[in-house]
């Protein structure tokens, strides 16, 4: 849906009523694998970590008692000599990859499948349904986080994690058959990573449009003298080679976003979090401009008042009829979580 003209540019926390471990049915395959990403609403409290391993299961240091098979893409089989606990986070490598490398907080797409030490059972994954979840790690459980965070894209990865990294704090997971204190193990293929920055070619942009320059977090926009176009600008500057942006997806970006009129900067997300929204949330211009382009790729916008804020917009202070200058760097894609 468009944004109300009271509204920012970006339309956030979009993922974070997604990210509900154990939503499904223990052993529902036809299950939604969007809604069973492991919380961050269930993240622990300091106070949680005492209770993390029960007195009766005795702690392991390492993951030798866990017995994973099957290949990078495929579900795996996974064998436990439960009831098992382990002492902390701890991830082993199952198959490697010289892919890219996961960052704290980065977005990642991931298919998974989780097993309760307590028990042995396996209490959701995502293989069957067919679809693989993306999340940001900043939204979801300590453990998840620590144990994805340093892997690389195209690796299979098994993650186990005491509760106090997982859902001791929310008193476990009833409908998952989680108690409190369980250690949970996760095998996880690492699908995609959210990217730092643009990476592709560079493109000559045609004559007349605004120039772009600067790098990292240091991003400045030069606006021509004369008259903006009436027309939508859509002129890429780097052309990634990642996935194409479809409108009903959810992405990952940077941004920064001046008047033509005077250059004044009306926002940006360089030097602060990223932005991350579903496109069809985002301004007419955004839509139609960033349909089709590839992740990796930096666009640069020139969106008249019609598919901007025609209105004005209170918060960023925007006046009527004024034509915005936008750069973009898409970062990640993630699909069928637009409105």
């Amino acid at each position: 849906m468009r944004l109300n003209p009271s509204q920012s540019l970006v339309a956030v926390g979009l993922l974070s009523s997604l990210l509900v471990l154990g939503a499904c049915g223990k052993d529902d395959a036809t299950s939604n694998a969007s809604t069973a990403a492991p919380s961050a609403s269930a993240a622990p409290s300091a106070s949680a970590s005492a209770s993390a391993t029960p007195a009766k299961i005795k702690a392991s240091t390492n993951l030798d008692a866990v017995t994973v098979t099957g290949a990078y893409g495929k579900q795996p089989k996974v064998k436990v000599k439960s009831p098992w606990a382990i002492d902390k986070t701890r991830t082993q490598v199952l198959d490697a990859s010289d892919g890219q490398v996961v960052k704290a907080g980065q977005t990642v797409e991931v298919n998974y499948y989780g097993v309760d030490g307590r028990t042995g059972k396996k209490f959701d994954e995502s293989f069957s349904t067919g679809k693989s979840v993306a999340f940001s790690l900043d939204q979801v459980v300590p453990g998840f986080s620590k144990g994805l965070t340093g892997q690389r894209k195209g690796s299979r990865v098994v993650i186990a994690m005491p509760g106090s990294d997982g859902y001791d704090s929310s008193g476990g997971n009833a409908q998952a058959g989680i108690n409190v204190g369980d250690t949970l193990i996760f095998v996880v293929d690492l699908v995609d990573v959210q990217l730092s920055g643009p990476e592709g070619a560079a493109v000559t942009p045609k004559a007349g449009v605004p120039t772009v320059s600067g790098s990292g977090d240091k991003i400045n926009i030069t606006i021509p003298k004369g008259d903006p176009p009436t027309k939508l600008v859509v002129q890429p500057l780097i052309k990634g080679t990642g996935k194409k942006v479809a409108a009903t997806d959810t992405i990952t970006f940077n941004y920064r976003y001046q008047q033509w009129s005077d250059g004044k900067l009306i926002e940006q997300s360089y030097g602060s979090p990223v932005g991350s929204a579903a496109l069809s949330g985002l301004l007419p211009g955004m839509q139609q401009g960033l349909v089709g382009q590839t992740v990796g790729s930096r666009v640069l916008l020139v969106i008249p008042p019609a598919l901007g804020y025609p209105t004005g917009n209170a918060t960023p202070k925007i006046e009527p009829d004024q034509t915005l200058v936008m750069v973009v760097d898409l970062l990640f894609t993630q699909a069928g979580q637009g409105g």
